[in-house]
């Protein structure tokens, strides 16, 4: 899929399981709580946890009562962490050939201020990204049209393209507003797999791509 970008092009995006997948996140904070909690065998615990999480066991309840920690302890752990996480194959070319053509780059997601920025920090996103929204900062999360509004506040009129994958909660806004939306299908590890749920037209984006390197970035 071709995206004609010039200065008046803003691609917004979602960051969990559009950028990266957010199992890496998740991965990444279970491998630190168990460093933590078990220097010996860490690598026995951080399996375990990755085995409940796969089937839908409580692992905070686990690891609380096993280690006698708080589960509260562990959410902070949990988003509190540095994580060690990667963009996903295409995502930089893609980001590098948007700021070369002179686009804007916005970035909508929903979660704790200090999670999303370790995160936004951690895979690099920072020299690229014009406007940043957060749904703690202000507020209110997708699909609210706030989140959105800001974007077409800061950037005033142009065309805007927002590319995501939840059909639950991103596409209902930015359709509303007459953005171009682009869904990037699931690659089988997303942590959120029940987009069979959403079958009306509003939770639908106008395309589909399977990996970011399907999208080109032309002048």
């Amino acid at each position: 899929m071709d995206i004609k970008v010039d200065h008046k092009t803003i691609i917004v995006f979602d960051l969990d399981d559009t950028l990266y997948n957010e199992m890496e996140f998740l991965k990444s904070a279970y491998l630190v709580i168990a460093k933590n909690l078990d220097k010996e065998r860490y690598l026995s615990l951080y399996a375990h946890m990755l085995s409940l999480f796969r089937n839908n066991v409580n692992v905070f309840d686990f690891v609380s009562e096993r280690y006698k920690i708080s589960k509260s302890k562990l959410l902070a752990d949990y988003r509190g962490h540095i994580p060690n996480i990667k963009l996903f194959d295409g995502a930089l070319t893609m980001l590098e050939n948007i700021k070369k053509n002179n686009g804007k780059i916005g970035l909508i997601t929903d979660g704790r201020k200090k999670t999303q920025t370790h995160k936004i920090q951690a895979l690099g996103l920072l020299p690229y990204l014009d406007q940043i929204v957060i749904s703690e900062e202000i507020g209110t999360e997708k699909p609210h049209p706030n989140n959105y509004k800001l974007i077409e506040s800061n950037f005033g009129e142009g065309t805007y393209y927002y590319i995501a994958d939840n059909l639950r909660k991103d596409f209902i806004a930015p359709n509303d507003l007459g953005w171009n939306t682009i869904g990037l299908i699931d690659n089988g590890l997303n942590m959120h797999s029940d987009r069979y749920l959403y079958l009306e037209e509003k939770h639908q984006p106008h395309n589909l791509i399977i990996t970011l390197s399907d999208l080109k970035i032309i002048s």
